[in-house]
């Protein structure tokens, strides 16, 4: 599987448990190809809207370009949704808040030993 396709499949899961947390939930195809920042998966249940940005890897870290997290952070506050970052190391999902976010010279990054938030902590 390439890394696009795995991308795509790791967001239609996050669509996926989000349904089944009783969220409505859409995967924005396409994103980062738009001239308009765009989340990956965007969330609400009538009482809380959510707007993810996803990752998917096999390595033990993932970086968020400083630009991304930014964009994230400002379409959330347009959109007045709560900005979420999640990230499946391998097999299990991880869930972070962009603060919680390390930043280094040219990016954010997280471990999958970094403190994280669960689905559950999400979706309240």
């Amino acid at each position: 599987m390439g890394m696009k396709a795995k991308g795509s499949a790791a967001e239609r899961e996050i669509v996926t448990m989000l349904w089944g947390a009783n969220f409505a939930a859409i995967r924005a195809a396409g994103s980062g190809v738009s001239k308009f920042y765009c989340p990956d998966v965007l969330a609400s249940n009538g009482i809380k809207a959510v707007a993810v940005e996803c990752k998917s890897t096999k390595f033990k870290y993932q970086y968020f370009d400083v630009e991304q997290v930014r964009q994230l952070l400002e379409f959330a506050r347009i959109f007045k949704a709560e900005p979420w970052l999640a990230v499946k190391f391998s097999t299990d999902w991880k869930f972070f808040k962009p603060e919680d976010l390390k930043q280094t010279n040219k990016a954010f990054v997280i471990t999958n030993e970094h403190p994280s938030k669960t689905f559950s902590d999400m979706c309240r």
